[in-house]
């Protein structure tokens, strides 16, 4: 290597890059995520406000075929998009020092430490609210509720609906938050695939989430309303943080990369275990309306999942 090329390598590594980061761009994103999220949770709350309509009507299907879509498109986001992008900077020439050169499943490592951190988060949230439950109730309403979840292994009882949705909004808060950060602290090659991407994310979970709240049958439209606007205002607090941070320090540096590449790393892993947890399985195997649908039916949200994964797929080839 010539000392011309150690320069080159040293300079990109240590400058502060000053005419990339697009700080309109990344200050415009801020809005346009919001919106899109806001019109992802409100539309199906909005449509079942201004007229309930059962699971078995168009209006019901056209959202589950919605929310299949963006569940493709989560899966997407998570193995073509972030999970790529955290191996590149893990393998970043600017990180010089430790043992992160060493070994080739950092990535994988932090996206199951996610996992497990969430798992814990549903898990206590469900023991939590159960013995809230079983407090209140008698006991003979919890053996009624122990008898009928135990003929199918699937929920069945309103509370156990509810903790689910809440669980899911957790599990989306905190991902939101991390997604949100790894946004505003992207570098300027991969943050426009990146915001598209977190785009369709926001508005597609969101109109999953919007749905999930319409089964917790709440009376009052308060609750929806603070649901809806906490999950709106996560991910553009999360980008707001990440470019106060970027625009701090330099976004090049070792430590930056590998900060970065963990977010990367962690987002994944929260993505995934939502996809294949909180959405197709519970949407999925274990929900009986789904599997007691109509070949048809079951075909059409199959296809609409696999469909929004390959378009995003082919946005992060075209990217």
């Amino acid at each position: 290597m010539t000392i011309e090329e150690t320069s080159s390598e040293h300079d990109e590594c240590t400058d502060i890059p000053k005419d990339d980061y697009n700080l309109g761009l990344r200050i415009g994103s801020i809005f346009i995520i919001m919106a899109a999220t806001l019109i992802g949770v409100f539309t199906p709350i909005l449509l079942h406000r201004i007229s309930p309509y059962s699971k078995n009507s168009i209006r019901y299907w056209v959202l589950t075929v919605a929310k299949f879509f963006g569940t493709g498109v989560i899966l997407s986001v998570a193995f073509v998009h972030v999970m790529p992008e955290a191996t590149e900077r893990f393998e970043s020439p600017c990180i010089t020092s430790g043992h992160w050169h060493d070994y080739e499943g950092f990535v994988g490592v932090f996206a199951l430490i996610a996992v497990f951190f969430v798992q814990l988060i549903e898990l206590a949230a469900f023991a939590h609210l159960e013995r809230t439950k079983s407090s209140s109730s008698s006991d003979t309403t919890a053996k009624e509720a122990d008898v009928e979840v135990g003929v199918d292994q699937h929920i069945h009882t309103p509370l156990d609906k509810n903790i689910n949705t809440i669980v899911l909004e957790i599990g989306i808060v905190i991902h939101s938050v991390i997604i949100g950060l790894t946004l505003g602290f992207s570098s300027s090659d991969g943050f426009n695939a990146l915001l598209i991407a977190l785009v369709f994310h926001q508005f597609f979970e969101g109109i999953a989430l919007g749905t999930r709240i319409n089964d917790m049958d709440f009376r009052s439209a308060i609750k929806p309303l603070l649901m809806g606007l906490v999950f709106a205002f996560t991910t553009p607090v999360g980008v707001a943080i990440g470019i106060g941070v970027n625009m701090s320090i330099n976004p090049n540096s070792a430590p930056s990369i590998l900060a970065q590449a963990i977010l990367d790393s962690l987002a994944a892993g929260i993505l995934l275990y939502n996809a294949f947890i909180s959405l197709i399985s519970s949407e999925m195997t274990h929900n009986l309306g789904f599997r007691n649908s109509s070949f048809v039916n079951k075909l059409t949200c199959l296809m609409s999942m696999y469909i929004g994964a390959a378009l995003m797929s082919l946005l992060g080839y075209w990217a």
